[in-house]
Parts: structure tokens; sequence; C-alpha cells
């Protein structure tokens, strides 16, 4: 069988799709945008359905094309992953690797694996990609990322292909203004009933550690419908930042207040008799090659946490 399609077909029409732009599609390709075009008019005619509408400068993507996308990312991704494990047996430990994260993991935890695994494996290049929880393990499952840490509930759809082990355990502490009188108490310690008198600052209701963080006070009869949430904002930086300005109080991820502590810029403060802790996970492709790079970068992953 001949297939309709070329491999520099595949990844013209990823670019396109995903900078919704011929010219900087072709920019990246580093190809003529003529030649780009005709690339993408003959995938067409040969597949006999529109991949891409275009109206004036915008482009979308047509009900096959979203289709056809997918199997792209896979194909490309399958591909690479071929030449990795043949460049894994020819050069040894050198290599790439791509590494995943939810977004909370990717800007606070990240940072600090990635800084100690390059001093001791500069030689292996590393891409990460980090989002929603979601989007990352349906990257891992499509084999577009070799391994990922999570911190959201994983779509019961994809697991099936996933190996989900628990890694860290990840505690949600409550923050509170230096200038509160909380900040005064001697224990640093609140009750249930205290928290209906602070002002919460939260992120969006739909974010994953929102919903993690209600669905654990509702479990500890605490009604969370009747805080007094005075914002909401779309970034822990800035709910941080809100905080040490004395604004309100916010519940944030362990790991991404180390320079607040550090600095002394807000105070922790504990509520009698509930610790919120939440599951840190890595999740790989259970079918995937795992490269010498792969292994190198997983069995640090369990050193760090031994640390």
């Amino acid at each position: 069988m001949v297939l309709p399609f070329t491999l520099q077909q595949l990844r013209i029409f990823k670019a396109i799709a995903s900078e919704k732009s011929f010219t900087q599609a072709a920019e990246i390709l580093f190809v003529s945008q003529p030649s780009l075009s005709k690339q993408m008019k003959t995938l067409e005619n040969r597949l006999g359905i529109l991949l891409l509408t275009r109206t004036g400068n915008k482009i979308s993507l047509t009900e096959a094309g979203d289709v056809f996308l997918q199997y792209s990312e896979r194909i490309l991704a399958l591909c690479e992953e071929s030449c990795r494990a043949l460049n894994d047996l020819k050069d040894g430990e050198r290599g790439n690797l791509k590494v995943g994260a939810s977004q909370t993991i990717g800007a606070y935890l990240m940072p600090r694996v990635l800084t100690l695994f390059a001093q001791s494996y500069p030689q292996i290049n590393l891409n990460i990609d980090i989002d929603s929880t979601r989007i990352i393990a349906k990257k891992v499952a499509d084999r577009i990322i070799d391994i990922a840490i999570v911190g959201g509930d994983i779509p019961t759809s994809l697991k099936k292909n996933l190996e989900i082990e628990d890694f860290v355990e990840d505690e949600l502490i409550l923050i509170i203004p230096k200038s509160h009188p909380f900040a005064r108490k001697k224990k640093k310690k609140i009750s249930k009933e205290d928290l209906y008198h602070l002002n919460f600052i939260t992120l969006n209701s739909n974010s994953t550690i929102h919903k993690f963080i209600d669905n654990t006070l509702i479990q500890n009869n605490i009604q969370t419908k009747q805080f007094n949430v005075i914002m909401e904002l779309n970034s822990i930086e800035a709910i941080k930042t809100a905080v040490s300005l004395g604004l309100g109080s916010a519940f944030v991820s362990s790991s991404a207040i180390e320079k607040e502590i550090e600095l002394k810029t807000v105070e922790i403060i504990a509520i009698e008799k509930i610790k919120i802790t939440r599951t840190l996970s890595i999740i790989t492709n259970t079918d995937s090659h795992r490269s010498k790079a792969f292994d190198f970068f997983y069995n640090e992953l369990w050193l760090l946490k031994n640390l």
C-alpha cells in the first residue's frame, strides 16, 4: 500500500495547525511559503478531503483536519521515538527526552528537578512541556511525551495506556498576610470556625487544585460555599503577591512558597485537625520504548525523592 502522505507533509500540516498561519509555519520549518502551500494542497488532494478552511487570514481545521491531526501527531511521535531508540544504541549515554508536568509542578517543583538532573547528565537534552494534567496525560498516552509528573486527576479513559506511580506528597497550606491578627498567634493555628472570618483569594473554581481543596475541606465538615471569596486569580504568583500585600488569605502548594517563607512576606498558619495533601504521580506510557535517557531521568526522580 502506497501512503497518500509523506512525513514532511505531516510536519507541515502539524505546523500550520499549531501556528494557524502559513507564513509562521513556513518560518519554523525553514521552507518557502509557496512550497509549503503546494505540499499542503498535494496532501489534501491525495487524501481527497479538505483539512483546513481559510477565511481571509484566518485558518481553522475541518472536522477531518481535527481527526487527521491526532493521527499525524502520533505518527510523528512514533518516528521520533524510533530515532531516539536507535540513537540510544549508537550514542550510549547521550540522548533526548520529552518531559511533561502539570502547571504547579512545572512552575515550582520541576525547575529544581531539572537543575539537579542537568548537573548529573549535561549531555542529555530535555524538552519540557507544561500544561494541565489532562493534556499532559493525553500526550503521554499518545507518546508525544516520554515521562511526566502531574498532580491532578488523570482521565479514566487514558489510564489503560498509562503506568501511574505515586511519587511524593504535596501539602496545600494556608497562608495569610503578616499583618493579619491570626499571624500574631503563638501557636500559629486556627480552628475550623476561624476560616469563615478570612477573606480568601483563590484560583479559578474550575482549577484542579481549587476543586481538590474544596473537596477535602467539605469532607472535614467545612462549608466552603460560606467562605468570603473576595478575588479569583489565574496564577499562583498573583495569589502570593495579593496575600503578601495584605489583600487576603489563600491555600497554596508548599512547593510554591519557599521564596516567600525565606523572605518572610507571608505567614503560614495551620488548621486544627486538618492537613490537606495530594499525591503527585509519575506517569509513563506502558508501550513506549524506554531509552537510557529515560532510565537516567526516572532513576534520578526516585533518588531525589529520597534525599
